[in-house]
């Protein structure tokens, strides 16, 4: 047979990658991404995966999947249906049909399909012989056998063969796609550096996979997404955890404060301490604590000192760090709480993304406890999120909570890599020696912060703690008026970080007939919804919120100019209920979704017109 020669050239495609636990499907998808973005592609990548940790095989719920959005323009989603799904077995083609449209290609290993697979997963005749999957272009082949002939004089036992069906999978889908097979076979020269078999048994896979695409019948065409138009610059699929760990530590640098990091492992925050673990070049010290309350505990001792000092988490972590974060409050030390947030309540939705956590982020303490609330928006926008968080912290001493969410951290983006030059110097508010006007809780006249007296500073020895302070010595203080003024002070500290922060944006008509608002990771779907309703011709506007306590001062402003005001989150309504409380005038509309999956654009469109027409 000849190769297929016919190349159909695309704008942009979407390809999940689905599996059981274990069968590596994570990795075919990364290697994938990572191949698009040296290809010059702009991308995002969304991870789902079980919560338990070797889910049973051939079951729907045990099913793992890595989906990749690129494309040659600029990639917004993680895109909403599959034009391709590689499902290793019935069970990950089952769980992942929902995502699929007419002619979405399905690749997949015929030789999975035996009784026993088919029964688990559900299926009662099999679904490559029983018509059930004819709108669908199918590529089915068999796996195993193909990967035995190609690696037939290498003595490689039986199980470590057929842990190499994912690299055959993603053979198959760089030759559909386009893509060359070098930077998949540097990654395994590299991993199995001390196993030379290892490296010529998967790259020969790999190319068995490739070579089987080229002549594959079945295949009526291969596909090309070209390169997309990028600023020049050094560019890397990050994901967002590790993007919030780069930030944290420029803004360490920036700041020329020490970076502690005090942290309890949390899905699915934890890589965020794995990743900065990487960095004590750099001054970075990190401190595995043995429960949550001592990792925010020992980063509150950390801020005392002097240092840059961070805690992350999710959302049953950060209830656990609750009474602490008051400690950070009253005491006005600043301190960084990175909350990756997950599904609950509990334990919940460990491996799954939801916007949860905001009610907790800005009243979850008890008293009168405010602090900032800020929300990433994007994989990459997790490093420059994270950064401001630590420079509003610093320079106006009091706790941020940065808000992520496991999409986002767990997701990668092409990521622009900044040069740290160019970033803003981070000023802490530091004491100096022997002023003989110092005192604790003595103001700065524009922030209201307080200034930071560094122990062992000559002559600045003060007191901290949980107990309420005089205004201006710092004395442990009961006094009811005190206790009002300063409870007054630290709210207003943190209201005035809206005259530090950038005005609220509007993407679209700046007024109109209806407003879409939005925070957090939901950013890029939904200002692909807005995008398509303006070609569609309707009068609409986009705003997206990072700055939450605050909100910025142009606010009320903006939802004065639209007749109708939709607000999406991946929650029951928690942004929409703060709104309400701090702009009651106004009626708000509502978008939710609490299903532990992204929004999808034709949910959100059909939310739009149903507004519109009335």
């Amino acid at each position: 047979m000849s190769e297929v020669k016919n190349v159909v050239e695309l704008e942009d495609a979407v390809i999940k990658f689905v599996g059981d636990s274990g069968d590596g499907m994570q990795l075919s998808g990364t290697l994938f991404a990572d191949t698009a973005a040296y290809d010059g592609n702009d991308l995002t990548t969304f991870p789902d995966y079980p919560a338990e940790i070797r889910a049973p095989q051939n079951t729907v719920a045990g099913v793992s999947g890595f989906q990749i959005h690129f494309g040659s323009k600029k990639i917004l989603t993680f895109g909403d249906i599959c034009d391709t799904i590689v499902a290793l077995n019935p069970a990950s083609l089952r769980a992942n049909l929902k995502w699929t449209k007419k002619d979405t290609i399905i690749i997949t290993d015929s030789e999975a399909y035996d009784d026993s697979a088919l029964e688990k997963s559900g299926y009662k005749s099999n679904p490559l012989t029983d018509g059930s999957l004819k709108e669908f272009k199918i590529i089915s082949a068999p796996f195993t056998t193909l990967i035995k002939e190609a690696i037939s004089d290498l003595n490689i036992d039986n199980k470590t063969t057929l842990k190499s069906r994912n690299m055959f999978a993603l053979g198959i889908a760089f030759k559909l796609y386009g893509k060359n097979l070098d930077h998949t076979f540097h990654y395994l020269e590299k991993k199995f550096a001390t196993r030379p078999q290892i490296v010529e048994m998967n790259k020969r896979v790999v190319k068995a996979g490739f070579d089987y695409a080229a002549i594959n019948p079945q295949l009526e065409c291969l596909y090309n997404v070209p390169s997309a138009s990028m600023e020049k610059g050094r560019y890397r699929n990050i994901t967002g955890n590790v993007a919030a760990a780069w930030g944290l530590i420029a803004a360490g640098e920036k700041s020329e404060r020490p970076l502690f990091l005090g942290s309890y492992p949390i899905t699915p925050a934890t890589e965020i301490l794995m990743e900065i673990v990487k960095y004590k070049s750099l001054g970075a010290k990190v401190f595995q604590a043995e429960d949550e309350i001592a990792g925010i505990c020992s980063a509150i001792g950390a801020s005392f000192t002097g240092s840059l000092a961070l805690t992350t988490t999710s959302g049953p972590g950060l209830s656990l760090k609750s009474e602490a974060i008051g400690l950070a409050v009253i005491t006005e030390l600043p301190l960084v709480i990175v909350n990756v947030q997950r599904g609950g309540p509990s334990t919940g939705l460990p491996t799954k993304s939801e916007q949860s956590d905001l009610y907790q982020a800005l009243y979850g303490r008890n008293g009168e406890c405010p602090l900032i609330v800020m929300a990433a928006s994007s994989s990459a926008d997790c490093f420059y999120s994270a950064f401001e968080a630590a420079k509003l912290s610093i320079e106006h001493m009091t706790p941020v909570i940065l808000l992520t969410d496991g999409s986002l951290g767990n997701g990668s983006e092409l990521f622009r890599i900044p040069d740290t030059k160019d970033l803003p110097k981070i000023v802490a508010p530091l004491a100096k020696a022997n002023d003989p006007n110092y005192k604790p809780y003595n103001r700065d006249e524009k922030t209201l912060a307080r200034p930071w007296a560094i122990p062992g500073t000559e002559g600045l020895r003060h007191r901290v703690g949980g107990l309420e302070k005089e205004n201006g010595i710092g004395t442990v203080s009961m006094d009811p008026i005190n206790h009002e003024l300063m409870v007054g002070l630290r709210a207003e500290k943190v209201q005035r970080v809206a005259n530090y922060i950038d005005p609220q944006e509007v993407f679209g008509d700046t007024e109109g007939d209806l407003l879409i608002v939005s925070w957090g990771g939901t950013k890029g779907v939904i200002r692909d919804s807005v995008i398509e309703m303006k070609k569609e011709g309707y009068k609409v506007g986009h705003a997206h919120f990072k700055h939450i306590m605050p909100l910025p001062k142009n606010t009320e402003e903006i939802f004065g100019k639209y007749k109708k005001i939709i607000v999406c989150e991946l929650n029951s309504g928690q942004f929409v209920g703060y709104l309400r409380i701090t702009f009651p005038d106004f009626k708000y509309h509502q978008a939710n979704k609490v299903q532990s999956l992204p929004f999808m654009i034709h949910e959100l469109k059909d939310k739009y017109y149903k507004l519109l027409e009335k």
